[in-house]
């Protein structure tokens, strides 16, 4: 449990994106707002605010979690990732998010970062998942511009991408 201050604010510490990173927030502060306003990730996006939507989506420990349903202090000692620790190095695109730039599978942008993040955990998890499995792990998405078509597209791309790398690097 983090320390309470006198102040009233929680001193969180935890890793954000690799990086151990110490935030001091009040008790009631979702994880989007910590995340979006006081760490300056900006690309976890606040849609619904009641996690229905999937635009929040962040990776904690490794599993897809709605931000906007997590308090800020719940992240203590937990391993955070949004989508801006998707890129392997500085300014180059991972094999999932070129996938979507080749595929058009975004429009206008606002659901992709929480999308992004809950296919990266399945491609983690299940590398040889199904287009059934990815359409069914997207259900918890909401997406008005693209009708979902490009999207599973370039995860299957991705998939194809990740497992060229793994067979080249074994």
């Amino acid at each position: 449990m983090p320390k309470l201050s006198r102040e009233g604010r929680y001193a969180i510490g935890f890793r954000l994106n690799g990086q151990e990173v110490t935030a001091h927030a009040p008790g009631r502060m979702l994880l989007t707002d910590l995340l979006r306003h006081v760490l300056g990730e900006t690309g976890t996006h606040v849609g619904c605010e009641h996690g229905v939507c999937g635009a929040c989506t962040v990776q904690v420990d490794g599993e897809p979690v709605r931000a906007c349903l997590m308090l800020a202090a719940q992240a203590e000692g937990a391993d955070i990732r949004t989508v801006e620790g998707l890129e392997p190095a500085a300014g180059e695109l991972s094999p999932l998010q070129a996938a979507f730039r080749e595929h058009f599978a975004l429009q206008c942008g606002f659901c992709t970062a929480g999308i992004l993040m809950s296919l990266d955990a399945l491609l983690a998890r299940i590398p040889d998942a199904s287009e059934d499995a990815i359409r069914e792990h997207l259900s918890g998405h909401l997406c008005r511009c693209t009708g979902y078509a490009p999207i599973v597209k370039a995860a299957l791309a991705a998939q194809a991408q990740l497992k060229e790398e793994e067979a080249a690097n074994a």
